[in-house]
């Protein structure tokens, strides 16, 4: 007699197997959890299952913030918002040998504050920086390992989407997480950037020095970035301020995005159709994910693997830092198959409930699953560069033709070098993470 844990375990394989035939992530979690459902309990199960889950899903309040954040990013690209932070920074630091990529590590910080998805960041600052950078004879690899690598800033540095499913899943406070992001965010930026300059210094030849601009023309481009500043101030000092929730802060962000972007004269009605568009596409497809792993985790629950797994992992004779350790090794295995979404919404419900069981510095339950989302998202973001997929190198490659893939994987090392870092400070030293959630949630 096949066993519910041989059950749970065959939809998982059957689950990688129709990602690994390109079968679109939703389905590819769907269809397994559905066939898994139905054998471990009876057609009118999953046919009450699917009824109440899907409206169940899509009736959460909370989650109508995902669309609000990608309106606003929407609206940032198509307005023109990201020209003016590439063109300010690059008026500040363009002139150092490697200032150019430096400038587009910090707009992509800047805009990762109006966008909240790391594909979008990078897609719309590679637009704009890579033209610049290879006029002044930048070496590709150079540019397109700091263009992939600093559109990961689009996830870390709030507001964020896979964030915000995290806060959702875990039912934790998106402010607060919002607020923990914050120090990660800014190291990964100033890590970045020192990575540009060592590797400019050690390599002369990637990268020309600029000639530096007049301290008025500095001065001027710095002033155009101020509905950027603006939009940031407004949503995130009312979100904690207390003004209002993040839900209502994104569809603020959204409007003045909009409003700010039509009196600048850069949006159009072809921009907001695009716009408009690209948000429907891109939250259709989240919450076609949503759905799929929905189903999945419904199936795992049935055959108790996560209270397995859970119980397992709380007997097991190992520090917990060292579990917790090899949670963040299998995101980054995960990510070499998986898009950030879907790694989440699968294994959240499974790994969560068994990272909370641990004791790991004394920290109280929220603390630990801030913490622990921080974390994730950070590992998250190493996915997005690291061979052999890379999510993101593939957007920069597909706009920067001119620079075999190789060459971007090969300037992205360094990049990770300081990821794990990062990562590894943060993970043995949580109070730097949650020292902004001790500041404004007191």
């Amino acid at each position: 007699m096949t066993t519910p844990t041989a059950i749970g375990l065959t939809m998982f394989g059957g689950m990688l197997l129709l990602m690994a035939l390109r079968v679109p992530i939703a389905a590819a979690m769907f269809v397994p959890g559905a066939l898994g459902y139905l054998t471990l309990t009876d057609a009118t199960a999953l046919l009450n299952l699917l009824k109440g889950s899907s409206v169940a899903r899509l009736s959460v309040y909370d989650l109508s913030v995902i669309p609000l954040f990608l309106l606003m990013g929407q609206f940032a690209t198509q307005g023109g918002l990201s020209r003016a932070l590439f063109k300010a920074a690059a008026a500040f630091v363009g002139h150092v040998r490697g200032g150019l990529a430096m400038a587009s590590v910090l707009s992509a910080a800047a805009f990762g504050a109006v966008c909240g998805s790391s594909v979008a960041t990078s897609a719309t600052i590679t637009q704009v920086a890579y033209p610049e950078m290879k006029a002044h004879g930048y070496h590709g690899r150079l540019s397109t390992a700091a263009l992939a690598s600093g559109g990961t800033l689009g996830i870390l540095i709030p507001p964020s989407v896979p964030l915000v499913v995290y806060a959702i899943l875990t039912e934790q406070n998106i402010a607060k997480l919002f607020a923990a992001a914050m120090v990660p965010g800014v190291l990964a930026m100033l890590g970045y950037m020192a990575v540009i300059y060592v590797v400019c210094r050690l390599r002369p030849q990637l990268a020309a020095p600029s000639e530096p601009l007049p301290w008025s023309q500095r001065w001027a481009a710095l002033i155009g970035v101020w509905p950027i500043a603006a939009i940031f101030v407004v949503v995130f000092g009312g979100i904690y301020g207390g003004l209002f929730s993040p839900t209502e802060g994104a569809a603020v962000g959204a409007a003045g995005t909009f409003v700010i972007g039509l009196a600048q004269r850069e949006l159009n009605w072809g921009g907001i159709a695009k716009s408009f568009l690209g948000t429907a596409e891109t939250s259709a497809m989240v919450f076609m994910i949503f759905l799929g792993a929905d189903m999945m985790n419904a199936s795992l629950a049935v055959t108790q693997m996560p209270a397995q797994i859970a119980n397992w992992v709380g007997h097991l004779q190992v520090p917990p830092l060292g579990i917790v350790g090899c949670v963040l090794l299998l995101y980054v295995v995960l990510g070499c198959v998986m898009d950030e979404l879907s790694m989440l919404l699968l294994t959240i419900p499974v790994i969560f409930p068994a990272v909370m069981g641990l004791e790991l510095f004394g920290l109280a339950p929220d603390a630990k699953a801030i913490w622990f989302g921080i974390l994730v998202l950070m590992t998250v973001g190493i996915g997005l560069v690291a061979p052999p997929v890379g999510l993101n190198v593939y957007v920069v490659n597909g706009l920067a033709r001119d620079v075999p893939m190789q060459e971007t994987y090969k300037g992205v090392f360094p990049f990770l070098a300081t990821d794990v870092a990062r990562l590894l400070v943060l993970m043995f030293f949580p109070s730097l993470t949650l020292a902004f959630v001790s500041l404004f949630f007191r």
